[in-house]
């Protein structure tokens, strides 16, 4: 039997699963909780979960994959090793008078003179001297470089060439913009190319930790990890690429649905811990974002899975405030993650009896129900202006009540605690939608004692019985979800709308999803053309009200729950080229320019540019997608020729160019064992 061993490592649980390669069968499922300080802990814990108490042995796993958050998190916390950004051909003060050096990602730039302009015609020579001193300058301290040259996606000799120095003089890693992206946009190649150097270093480190803990585990097969397009790579080329991995999560979601479901055109909804992630199938494929993924403030060139994150999940806290525009009890749910007090409580049974403390004594306090827990006390004793806060946290749950009473400034009290939960020094507790199914009895994983006494804190200033909160907690969260639905269509045909700005359209949204809202003349109706597949481990209690507030079939598929980890380990390897051909200036000896990923070649006409093109690329592109770990490759080509209507001439048109997309799909290979030559090219 051949195994394959699929991984995925959530905002909150990593998730584990063992499938039959040959005929797809779901043999074991497991989960962890993520750590995201240290997230090879929390996987190393899947791996031996899911392998516990099944006959499997280990050399029957042939096939390891992983859909990590590691890019998509070092992003969005500013997280990264020190690199050193050469550009090539740019204009520093052109940049600098539009506010563009911001977007360069590191302070380390060095401009060399060189570039082409845009039919890859060189503008001036490559200073090779300058090169030299740069890589020389910076070789000590930094962990990697980025190169990007000016138009280098029309002609990559120079970016090739500073590409060749750098791994000559420092044997360095080092990106280049062309290997990244075919398309147009100095400034955000540079952004992309150097956000992909800055993380080479981490996820080079994940992936040798991980690798560890499946050796130490008795498990020698290929690792290959999810690309953001739900793809697979082998992982000593995602090490070089790390920058494609962003949004692998969302992705391999996107993929298990797809695998699950058996439905090429629908809506996918996962529901997790942290968050929930919407994207859409399309012909089976899951619909990318063609302009490049943005993630945190940083737009991109990557494409990446169209998906909708929103901050709203299991672990979501739960908060009740007194608005005044919605009046007393109004329900915040999310974005912030905490966990739930009915999983606290498991591991620390004394957080029962605080609780019970609160409900007889601190019942209308804002604090009450919530907890602070330490988790390095290495760095939180010396995180300077927080010392005091550190002090008076130890090894057990400590209730913010009794922070705030002990604390001489308590209104810095949930800014200090914000910045320590950002840095991952400690962990917050609270009450949570995971809490409200407990008190529901629709889940039982913590304990449920604990989970009532913070709905009874809760439910007493938002005037309700604990059961009737929960409840309107449980609904909370299925009309976000349908909300955010709503939202991701329209943005999508039309622009995101923004409800708290569109009193009459979020009037009629709450018709819509709310049959029970205050009477009205007007009902409305929503009607979501595609199935909704919804995956994630507490979509049951959720989804089936959000579907049929938007009149929808809503399909959730058996192993729903680990639909990531599936994900991860049934996709196929694709590898892309895009080829552009230009026509030249009359007064070129040539006619037509091919754009390559090597080079340029110029060629009399358009057929034989295309026939070149055809007879070069498919071989190259074979090999590219055997680095990447593919094997039963099969490359295909599309032609999209680019003309543009003369104005005031009938049915004539200016031909501007012609762009080849060749696409290598293969099945990840079982045997490939050259790990290191992912990264000969």
């Amino acid at each position: 039997m051949t195994i394959a061993l699929g991984i995925d490592t959530g905002g909150t649980y990593t998730d584990a699963v063992l499938v039959d390669h040959d005929s797809g069968a779901v043999l074991a499922t497991a989960k962890a909780l993520t750590t995201r300080h240290d997230l090879a802990i929390g996987i190393g814990e899947a791996i031996a979960s899911v392998l516990d108490g099944e006959a499997i042995s280990t050399d029957d796993v042939q096939l390891v994959a992983l859909s990590t958050t590691l890019a998509t998190n070092a992003i969005v916390e500013g997280q990264g090793s020190p690199i050193c950004l050469l550009l090539i051909g740019y204009d520093r003060d052109l940049l600098r008078h539009y506010g563009f050096e911001s977007e360069l990602v590191t302070p380390n730039v060095v401009y060399l003179r060189g570039g082409h302009d845009g039919v890859g015609d060189e503008i001036a020579p490559l200073d090779e001297e300058g090169a030299r001193e740069a890589i020389l300058a910076w070789q000590d301290q930094v962990e990697a470089f980025a190169v990007s040259g000016y138009f280098g996606v029309r002609n990559p000799a120079h970016e090739r060439r500073v590409r060749d120095l750098v791994r000559d003089m420092t044997g360095l890693p080092v990106a280049c913009g062309h290997e990244l992206t075919t398309r147009l946009n100095s400034v955000r190649r540079a952004t992309t190319v150097a956000l992909n150097a800055r993380l080479i270093p981490l996820l080079r480190e994940l992936i040798s930790t991980v690798r560890r803990t499946l050796e130490e585990l008795g498990i020698s097969a290929p690792l290959m990890v999810v690309k953001g397009d739900g793809s697979l790579v082998r992982a000593a080329w995602a090490m070089y690429r790390p920058i494609e991995t962003i949004l692998s999560g969302p992705a391999a979601s996107v993929v298990g649905a797809w695998y699950l479901a058996k439905q090429r055109d629908v809506w996918v909804v996962d529901v997790g811990g942290t968050t929930t992630d919407i994207a859409m199938l399309q012909d089976g494929q899951p619909r990318k974002n063609l302009e490049g993924a943005r993630v945190g403030r940083w737009r991109t060139m990557v494409e990446a899975v169209d998906v909708h994150t929103v901050g709203l999940g299991g672990d979501s806290q739960v908060q009740v405030h007194s608005d005044p525009a919605a009046g007393p009890g109004w329900l915040s749910i999310g974005p912030r993650r905490v966990v739930p007090l009915c999983m606290l409580a498991s591991q620390y049974p004394q957080v029962v009896s605080e609780l019970q403390r609160q409900v007889t004594e601190e019942r209308g306090s804002d604090l009450a129900g919530q907890f602070l827990l330490r988790l390095r006390q290495d760095r939180l004793a010396s995180h300077g202006s927080d010392r005091e806060l550190g002090h008076y946290l130890g090894d057990e749950p400590q209730a913010l009540i009794g922070l705030a009473a002990q604390m001489r400034y308590t209104f810095l009290l949930q800014r200090q605690i914000e910045e320590l939960a950002a840095e991952q020094l400690v962990l917050q507790a609270g009450f949570t939608p995971t809490d409200a199914l407990h008190v529901l009895e629709r889940l039982h994983l913590g304990d449920a004692k604990a989970a009532r006494l913070g709905a009874d804190l809760l439910a007493a200033r938002a005037g309700l019985s604990p059961e009737a909160f929960c409840e309107r907690v449980t609904t909370g969260v299925s009309d976000r979800v349908a909300t955010e639905l709503v939202s991701k269509v329209l943005s999508d045909e039309e622009q995101l709308p923004r409800w708290e700005q569109e009193p009459t359209a979020a009037a009629l949204l709450t018709r819509a999803l709310n049959d029970t809202a205050e009477s009205s003349n007007l009902g409305c109706q929503l009607a979501l053309k595609q199935p909704i597949v919804a995956i994630g481990a507490p979509v049951e209690a959720y989804m089936p009200l959000t579907a049929r507030r938007l009149n929808t079939e809503l399909i959730i598929p058996e192993h729903a729950g680990v639909a990531n980890a599936l994900g991860a380990v049934v996709g196929g390897i694709v590898q892309q080229v895009h080829v552009l051909i230009q026509p030249l200036a009359e007064t070129s000896a040539t006619a037509f320019r091919v754009h390559l990923p090597d080079g340029v070649r110029d060629l009399d006409t358009l057929e034989e540019s295309v026939a070149y093109a055809r007879r070069v690329v498919p071989g190259q592109l074979t090999v590219q997608a055997r680095q990447a770990g593919a094997e039963q490759i099969e490359v295909q080509m599309v032609r999209v020729d680019q003309v543009a209507p003369v104005r005031g001439s009938w049915g004539k048109h200016i031909y501007l160019g012609t762009e080849l997309t060749f696409t290598a799909v293969g099945r990840p290979s079982l045997t490939y064992t050259a790990d290191s030559a992912a990264w000969t090219r």
